[in-house]
């Protein structure tokens, strides 16, 4: 079977996810020169995403793992140390420790803050003059979830303002291996400043409280977990990294989250009115925005760790790479038949996996869920005639991981009066 190159600039993606579906239900696919099997079928991919058999942690698993560190752009996304790669003992170690910031109990807790922090954004929308083009992906999308982020893990504002550029160049897929690496090295290098800085003046937060887990374990077990009795609960690496995964999945993803939410209803504003009309609720359009524009539309990587199998005669051999095809499973006609690519927020089937699946189901979501229904909900009471700037045109990032637009330009409207 021919390998299908995917467009590292993200603007193939339609044309890629049609001969995905035409080609099977794993298809080999080369990934910025990396060889893998593209799965956008989602009972397949359910399957794979629980089955021991395949692995993320592609130290253990992947014979290519040592060159593609070397070269490869996206060299981060398999060499960091933390639960996003880690697998069987390792990873349900790693997610214990970071599990309870993430209950649906706790982010409750949040809720009212959440809010404070959409309205304090729309506010400053508020002010904009009359005819004055906005971009919401700058404006809104971009600055609620690294606020919210920030303030889980007690970041100070100094530190907040430098992680949007380094963060969007992790998910560009337009970098050459030598950008991808400096970038990668200065957001290492950010958080282990921010590690020190906490060192020394703990908060209530979510970074001491893994810097207390690291170094009360640590002292517990002789330093690095040696003579002194068992595995210190995080090395300073598992700790350096963990932070690096909150920020980069609690910010990027829901970014695209909101970022489709509001392209969504703007183009079909016949579900808008079915929101307004009370027909559909807000949770119903950020679940039906996940599953149609997966806010990340390929995942690097996981790894067979012996043959697996699979429908319609193919083999993924033992050390070969597989990369979860999120956005083309989200619209898959196995699941949704000839809808999938329909925007319809009275969709009875929500189920889709734009949070992954199994063990790895991503932590953040329901504060991403939180996050979403709160922004879109309450700037389009805050602003109904929100409408897109005349002859505005939606480009998308540059990635063939992160599924947004490079800007979403509006015109506002008059705002409404704001709600007591």
């Amino acid at each position: 079977m021919e390998r299908l190159v995917l467009d590292p600039t993200g603007r193939a993606r339609d044309t890629e996810t049609a001969e995905l579906y035409a080609s099977g239900p794993a298809v080999p696919v080369d990934i910025l020169g990396v060889r893998a099997w593209s799965v956008s079928d989602p009972e397949l991919l359910e399957e794979l995403l629980t089955d021991p058999r395949v692995s993320k942690d592609g130290l253990q698993h992947w014979p290519d793992f040592d060159r593609a560190v070397r070269t490869w752009p996206l060299a981060l996304w398999i060499s960091v140390r933390n639960m996003f790669n880690a697998h069987g003992a390792d990873h349900r170690r790693l997610r214990r420790l970071v599990s309870s910031a993430f209950t649906p109990r706790r982010v409750a807790t949040m809720t009212a803050r959440v809010e404070e922090l959409t309205d304090a954004l729309l506010d400053d929308l508020a002010r904009t003059a009359p005819g004055e083009v906005v971009d919401l992906r700058a404006r809104l999308a971009y600055p609620l979830p690294i606020r919210v982020i920030s303030q889980l893990l007690g970041l100070p504002e100094e530190v907040t303002d430098g992680f949007r550029g380094i963060v969007d160049k992790v998910f560009s897929t337009a970098l050459t291996p030598e950008e991808s690496a400096a970038n990668g090295a200065a957001f290492q290098a950010l958080l282990e400043e921010l590690i020190a800085a906490k060192r020394r003046e703990p908060g209530e937060d979510m970074t001491s409280a893994l810097i207390a887990a690291r170094d009360d374990d640590a002292d517990g077990a002789d330093g690095e977990g040696g003579d002194g009795g068992g595995p210190a609960a995080l090395s300073e690496e598992e700790l350096r990294d963990t932070l690096l995964l909150i920020v980069s999945a609690g910010y990027e993803t829901t970014v695209n989250l909101i970022d489709n939410g509001i392209a969504d209803l703007l183009t079909h504003p016949d579900q808008l009115a079915l929101v307004r009309a009370g027909k559909a609720g807000w949770d119903d359009v950020v679940e039906e925005a996940l599953r149609r524009d997966a806010p990340l539309a390929h995942l690097p990587l996981r790894f067979a760790v012996e043959d697996i199998a699979l429908p319609g005669g193919v083999t993924v051999r033992r050390g070969e790479a597989i990369l979860p095809a999120y956005a083309a499973a989200g619209r898959h006609p196995v699941r949704y038949g000839d809808s999938g690519a329909v925007f319809d927020v009275t969709r009875p089937v929500k189920s889709h996996l734009a949070f992954g699946h199994g063990v790895h189901f991503c932590l953040g979501a329901p504060l991403a869920r939180l996050e979403g229904r709160t922004a879109l909900s309450r700037l389009f009471e805050r602003f109904p005639d929100l409408a897109f700037a005349p002859g505005a045109r939606l480009e998308p990032v540059d990635s063939l991981i992160s599924n947004g637009h490079r800007a979403l330009p509006v015109l506002l409207g008059e705002p409404a009066p704001k709600a007591r």
